[in-house]
């Protein structure tokens, strides 16, 4: 009989690959996490926001059109997240973020919209960029074990079970 704790829901279970649909339920259980984006000078900045993941598996945020976010996504579209990890239980995520317009902008504001209603009057103002992030790599991992579980995916389909 195991002594570790039971698995929250949307945590990796060790049994099978790691799919879009698993990340995706994951970061809306979570619904917050951290974002790096890639300053001017190439460093690393982050910041804790918001977060939801559409039914493909994208991550979607909002963002002020003004702030360094934005500008550093328009610039250079590559990203990490972060997502989880109190519990033990942390999402790892790597990809490509881009600001949407028009359908699609309409498409990642519904999701985002649905995930946090309390933000649905932000959306409407043209100052508040949508950001969807089309992930390239994902580590699912669980680490209140002896040994970690983890579970990668990439977009191509390749999948590994690493822990």
């Amino acid at each position: 009989m195991s002594t570790d704790p039971p698995a929250p829901p949307g945590a990796p279970t060790g049994a099978g690959p790691l799919r879009l649909a698993d990340v995706a339920r994951f970061v809306r259980e979570r619904a917050d996490g951290v974002l790096t984006t890639l300053g001017p000078d190439g460093g690393p900045q982050a910041a804790y926001l918001s977060l939801t993941a559409t039914e493909r598996g994208e991550l979607v945020l909002d963002a002020r059109v003004t702030s360094r976010t934005v500008r550093n996504v328009r610039r250079d579209p590559r990203v990490a997240v972060v997502c989880g990890g109190a519990d033990g239980v942390t999402l790892q995520a790597e990809g490509l973020a881009e600001e949407v317009h028009g359908e699609e902008r309409r498409r990642c504001a519904d999701v985002y919209r649905a995930a946090f209603p309390r933000f649905a009057g932000s959306l409407a103002d043209p100052g508040i960029a949508v950001v969807r992030v089309s992930l390239t790599w994902a580590r699912l991992g669980d680490y209140r074990g002896v040994a970690p579980v983890l579970r990668e995916t990439t977009p191509d389909g390749t999948h590994d079970d690493v822990g």
